[in-house]
């Protein structure tokens, strides 16, 4: 297919933070109460927001969810972000060359909150790339799994999501295009894309070298 545009999410597609931001997120779980895994950790919060697993993390801290603990983890993680993070391998190159081969048609859309999405490219030299086309789902009603934020930036961009190009990296994220009606490639930098397993994503690729329009 002759793609119109191409929608890219953020963690773990432009920028290599999964590792950090969750890493933080299970020292915070740790001091807590939760004495949770990094398996665990990576398997309940990657792909999704953290406020959205509010039942969750209360149920194993037994205390409440509060927004000063969201806003002191938001805290930590910036600050280990911008000392740390590091663009994914080959991306500069990729996001050139769809950008020209869309004309520009390409948006990031994410579901962490616009604040860390918007450092985040600009840390890493790639917000040249996507203008005012960032897109968070805590701004919209629902977010990944849901398709909200996948539906609000074709819109944006006046293309069609079916004439859209996905790619994202966990199956939250994949639902979520594949829900806006879009065709999903899967970034898989490390194992074989389990994470898609049962998932009608149209291709599993390894490396951005591969992304290739």
């Amino acid at each position: 297919m002759n793609f119109e545009a191409v929608l890219f999410d953020c963690d773990g597609v432009l920028v290599d933070s999964e590792p950090i931001t969750n890493g933080v997120l299970r020292e915070l779980l740790t001091e807590a109460g939760w004495a949770i895994s990094a398996d665990d950790c990576e398997r309940l919060f990657i792909g999704r927001a953290v406020r959205d697993q509010r039942a969750l993390i209360e149920h194993h801290t037994g205390r409440p969810f509060s927004e000063d603990w969201l806003q002191g983890f938001y805290v930590r993680r910036n600050a280990r972000l911008l000392a740390e993070l590091q663009a994914i391998e080959g991306i500069h190159d990729a996001v050139a060359q769809v950008h020209a081969h869309t004309g520009g048609r390409i948006a990031c859309a994410s579901g962490a909150d616009k604040p860390k999405v918007l450092m985040q490219l600009d840390k890493v030299g790639l917000s040249r790339f996507f203008g005012d086309a960032v897109f968070s789902g805590h701004d919209l009603p629902r977010s990944k799994p849901a398709p909200d934020v996948y539906l609000a930036a074709a819109a944006h961009l006046g293309v069609d999501p079916k004439r859209c190009l996905v790619i994202e990296d966990t199956a939250p994220g994949a639902q979520a295009g594949l829900a806006a009606g879009a065709t999903v490639w899967g970034f898989c930098a490390q194992g074989h894309g389990r994470a898609f397993e049962g998932l009608p994503v149209a291709r599993v690729f390894h490396h951005m070298r591969e992304l290739r329009l």
